[in-house]
């Protein structure tokens, strides 16, 4: 279905130059698979998975007839005291994919929305085991955690934070993990995992380990430039939150569902984490959705301390709504059928070697990457940071390739149905437009 643009000014674009955007738009009226039409006709290639969350490409028909049926069987139940059959079966299947000893599942609408419900759990799980001075919440610098108030307290990417006041109240922030002291690293690094993740030891020694409820990470960092974890740090975070009581939280709504080459990144890594958020790649973008995955411990803890009455006050008025729970199980057929992800598994080594290849051009200052992940940073133009980024959007989508650029730095996640022309045909692009820089 297509609709006319007659007037670009009353749309608040979020994350946008708006007036650079209404001067010289950019817009896409279809998409289909790997390719979006753009509004003068032009066919690009989405080389990020829309915001690494279309992994099995666009405009899927299966997903499109599963919310159409449902939205004509059961548009909408209220899930406050009451449910529908569809969340307990998606619910049902997303266990069988966690990693550890994850088993239930609450669902929201966003990453942003299930990083506020992962950490509002942290704290009740903590008051319900008579610990409510547990009330610290321990982050990481250059994190990404989205954008409602928890999320964006406890991330640490400063422009997402400065417009907005200090946020929530008691929150730590330990060193972000890349060192221009190792550079053009594919996987993980080799160095300080142990001592970078000693900052959460530090924390605890500082102000005392009983005051603090939870540390969340995101296992690779995504938004900010796809910072792959030292070996060890991980582990050494695990460690740190087993020994003090402090709940770990993977923030997976951008490695899960066969990002970086398993079910989710805690298996990959092997580390299991106490809750874990995940969106995004759910319903492959076609509804909104979030959810948040806890262990049987964090359940049974709330559950047990709730008296028989409401045990979480907390939730949305579209939690596991019909439509985006449909999406859901839908996407997760796809994924399964033509198993997706074993395929970006195997497309992996083809897709980094391609990305690294870019290795040799001027502007190039690192490359890092891991499954189908990889980001490219650039030099800054002028001295000033993310003017060289600003371009790069402009001149790639000139050129019909789509990345997510944060910064100066490109972040590039194909859709597990890419094929190896398509992946030629991005590192052709980058090439073409990081070479002129």
């Amino acid at each position: 279905m297509r609709y006319p643009t007659n007037d670009l000014e009353h749309f608040f674009m979020p994350f946008t130059a708006n007036r650079a955007f209404k001067a010289k738009p950019r817009l896409m009226v279809s998409s289909k698979g790997v390719e979006c039409e753009s509004h003068d006709g032009r066919t690009l290639i989405d080389m990020s998975s829309g915001l690494f969350c279309v992994p099995a490409g666009h405009s899927r028909p299966e997903i499109a007839d599963a919310v159409s049926e449902m939205l004509r069987d059961c548009a909408y139940v209220q899930p406050f005291q009451h449910g529908q059959p569809a969340a307990f079966e998606l619910a049902r299947r997303l266990k069988a994919l966690y990693p550890g000893d994850l088993a239930y599942t609450f669902f929201t609408n966003s990453g942003s929305e299930s990083v506020d419900t992962a950490l509002k759990i942290a704290l009740a799980y903590q008051r319900a085991k008579g610990q409510g001075q547990r009330i610290r919440l321990v982050g990481r610098e250059r994190a990404y955690h989205g954008v409602n108030f928890g999320g964006t307290s406890v991330q640490g990417m400063v422009k997402n934070k400065e417009q907005f006041g200090p946020g929530v109240v008691g929150v730590l922030h330990m060193r972000h993990t890349w060192s221009k002291d190792e550079l053009y690293v594919r996987g993980q690094p080799e160095r300080n995992g142990v001592e970078l993740a000693d900052d959460l030891q530090r924390f605890c020694d500082l102000h005392g380990a009983d005051t603090i409820a939870a540390c969340i990470v995101e296992p690779v960092a995504g938004s900010t430039g796809i910072l792959v974890p030292p070996k060890g740090y991980l582990e050494r975070l695990r460690e740190i939150c087993d020994t003090h009581g402090i709940l770990l939280i993977f923030d997976e709504v951008i490695t899960g569902f066969g990002r970086i080459g398993g079910n989710f990144a805690g298996q990959v890594f092997g580390v299991k984490a106490d809750i874990m958020t995940m969106a995004k790649a759910l319903t492959n973008a076609a509804i909104p959705m979030g959810a948040v995955a806890v262990s049987d411990e964090v359940y049974d803890t709330i559950m047990d301390a709730g008296a028989g009455g409401v045990e979480l006050f907390h939730g949305y008025t579209y939690s596991a709504h019909p439509a985006a729970c449909a999406a859901a199980l839908a996407t997760l057929d796809i994924y399964e059928k033509e198993g997706l992800f074993e395929r970006a598994r195997e497309m992996s080594g083809y897709f980094l070697d391609a990305v690294f290849s870019l290795k040799d051009l001027p502007a190039v200052t690192d490359i890092r990457g891991i499954g189908m992940l990889a980001g490219v940073d650039l030099a800054p133009k002028d001295g000033k940071p993310g003017a060289r980024g600003g371009q790069a959007v402009q001149d790639l989508w000139d050129e019909g390739v789509l990345v997510k650029m944060t910064g100066d730095t490109a972040c590039i996640a194909p859709p597990f149905v890419a094929e190896k022309r398509h992946i030629d045909r991005l590192a052709d692009g980058l090439r073409k437009v990081f070479g002129r820089y």
